[in-house]
């Protein structure tokens, strides 16, 4: 199944398209399909009936800020991360560890989000850039 979807891009990004698109004799059309789908991680089905976190209270925006992986997940995360660099990832292994990579990202993002939320609502202070 497909949903047709009208979008706006900036002369420059359709242009960039439609090189490549001629350099891979496709039509432009497939090459923003292609491209939107594999810079679009997956999102497991439990995350979308989250509540948006501008739709939280200040606690929940604050506590969102603190959110880290369960410890075990994030063990094994590590050690299976170790293992896929040694190069002794197994192949049932390969399913676990990018279940938790999902789990990380998604979580990541939570917080990013969150932290930009906490920031707007002036929960909490903006990060200074470091003095060079």
């Amino acid at each position: 199944m497909s949903t047709k979807v009208t979008i706006t891009l900036s002369d420059e990004v359709y242009q960039r398209a439609e090189r490549f698109a001629r350099l891979a004799n496709r039509d432009v059309a497939s090459i923003l399909a292609d491209s939107i789908q594999l810079s679009i991680p997956p999102v497991r089905a439990n995350v979308t009936d989250l509540e948006p976190v501008s739709a939280l209270s200040d606690a929940q925006v604050l506590a969102l800020t603190e959110l880290q992986m369960e410890p075990d997940q994030d063990a094994r995360l590590s050690e299976l991360l170790d293992r896929q660099q040694a190069g002794f990832l197994t192949e049932t292994e390969r399913p676990e560890l990018q279940t938790l990579m999902q789990i990380y990202q998604e979580g990541l993002l939570q917080k990013a989000t969150a932290l930009s939320e906490a920031v707007k609502r002036q929960l909490i202070e903006p990060l200074s850039e470091p003095n060079l």
